[in-house]
């Protein structure tokens, strides 16, 4: 009887101190916009042709990152990399066989369900989870944010182009909550009042236990004209982009107060960034500036993207930092962040940038050299100032894979980027040493990770279904989403 006591009050207590863990632990809101130009935002660019207080003023409460990155030039990948933390190619999905740049809809492909991602790597540590929007990893069950450490999904699964196309088999764009369609609409112009009305829902439900909100936001979305709802359509005076970037500056907002009213802002990491850069600056429509080149390029304009850390009490409020990172350091760092631990079955390419997010005297970024892939092909690299294009790297975006698009010359390019960020002193004929250091860099990546056809000891397998199929998706009758 004795020993039964004893047992049930250690059970209490270890009880009690998970509990109390899991009320101190941090909470974690990642805003993670489609195509959003490094310029388009004040604070990344004075000249921003549209304004967007709510974006400025968050960095001026937080952490402005100059140097952050994606990991590729494109959605699909991209939005890999940061999931996992790993290069998109590690995990197979830097180009899926016969998709394009991007997964498309029905695909057999997506995120392996054996890769780690960031809600799975939180899960243990008692956190809800919820994803919000675009999703872009795979639309077929197994690959689902649902299947992949989200307890939520209200969202499309892939971009708002690819709407209703029955030469293509692409059924009217799906609405999704969790696994199943609720609604079939193209017309997408409501859904960023509704994510960020499901998005305070989600923050509201869960303010007594730590959560992780991830909100991949559809705009300005992957087409010259993205939806706006008619509370900001023609508000910019810059046309669509403009009213959808106002409404994305409108959208952070209502999730920063939300946070100030319930008493959560000193308790939560907000993350605003974007999946990498704008695709339509070179036609006047948003804006890479001060970078050159667009995106589905690796130009600084194709693969730099803004970046603003938020955290009062924690993160200084109205610092930069113009040290590299990538979007694939969310995983480790959030990660440590909840109290769990970076995986450590597999090769991770994302790094702990606590040092960086807390001004630790010394802190430099923890990057030798950061790589640019454009689909298979490595094509620049990246190591302190320098980066290096190989020969042949594309560093002018083709829109939608269509052959076409500036390249380097077959000698290569040399940039410093803190001194150059334009990309216009090449410096390549008069630092041999700075190229064959950076050239080493890029024969180490090739024997990890592969290039083209030829594999990498470091690759792991994509996910892949047999017969995938839109199931109910063509057969939705066309409604709004309630």
């Amino acid at each position: 009887m004795k020993r039964f006591i004893i047992t049930a009050i250690l059970l209490s207590l270890l009880g009690s101190l998970h509990a109390a863990l899991a009320a101190s632990a941090p909470n974690f809101i990642v805003i993670f916009c489609d195509n959003l130009g490094y310029g388009d935002v004040g604070c990344f660019n004075p000249k921003a042709r549209q304004p967007t207080p709510r974006i400025d003023r968050m960095a001026r409460e937080g952490m402005k990152f100059t140097h952050a990155y994606s990991a590729a030039p494109v959605c699909t990948p991209s939005r890999a990399a940061m999931m996992t933390g790993c290069y998109p190619r590690r995990v197979g999905l830097d180009l899926a066989p016969g998709q394009g740049l991007v997964l498309r809809p029905a695909a057999a492909y997506g995120l392996n369900p054996d890769e780690i991602t960031i809600a799975e790597a939180l899960k243990p540590q008692g956190y809800a989870t919820m994803c919000i929007g675009k999703w872009h990893l795979g639309d077929q069950p197994e690959f689902l944010p649902t299947r992949q450490g989200f307890d939520e999904y209200f969202g499309i699964p892939y971009s708002d182009n690819m709407q209703t196309d029955p030469k293509r088999n692409f059924p009217t764009m799906p609405v999704m909550e969790g696994e199943t369609v609720i609604a079939a609409n193209d017309d997408l112009s409501l859904f960023t009042q509704q994510g960020t009305e499901r998005a305070l829902k989600f923050i509201e439900q869960n303010r007594d236990r730590p959560f992780f909100l991830y909100f991949p936001q559809i705009t300005p979305g992957s087409t010259q004209k993205p939806p706006v709802s008619p509370a900001f359509r023609g508000k910019s005076g810059q046309g669509e982009w403009g009213d959808s970037v106002m409404e994305l500056d409108w959208s952070t907002g209502q999730i920063l107060d939300k946070l100030d009213a319930l008493g959560l802002s000193e308790n939560t990491l907000v993350i605003w960034t974007n999946d990498n850069g704008g695709p339509f600056a070179n036609k006047g429509i948003g804006s890479n500036l001060p970078l050159k080149g667009n995106a589905y390029s690796v130009a600084e304009g194709g693969m730099r993207t803004p970046f603003i850390a938020r955290w009062p009490g924690r993160i200084r409020a109205g610092t930069s930092c113009a040290e590299v990172i990538t979007l694939m350091d969310m995983l480790p760092t959030l990660a440590v962040l909840s109290g769990g631990k970076t995986p450590a079955d597999r090769i991770m390419d994302g790094h702990d940038i606590r040092p960086l997010l807390f001004s630790e005297p010394g802190a430099l970024s923890p990057y030798d050299a950061f790589f640019y892939y454009y689909t298979t092909q490595l094509q620049a690299v990246r190591s302190g100032p320098w980066k290096l294009y190989l020969p042949g790297a594309k560093t002018d975006g083709a829109i939608s894979g269509k052959a076409g698009g500036k390249t380097a010359p077959k000698s290569g390019r040399l940039y410093h980027l803190l001194d150059d960020p334009g990309e216009n002193d090449d410096q390549f004929a008069r630092q041999p040493e700075i190229v064959k250091r950076l050239t080493a860099h890029v024969e180490a990546a090739r024997a990890d990770l592969g290039e083209g056809n030829r594999p990498g000891k470091g690759v792991r397998p994509i996910g892949k279904v047999e017969n995938p199929t839109p199931r109910l998706l063509k057969t939705m009758p066309a409604s709004s989403v309630k």
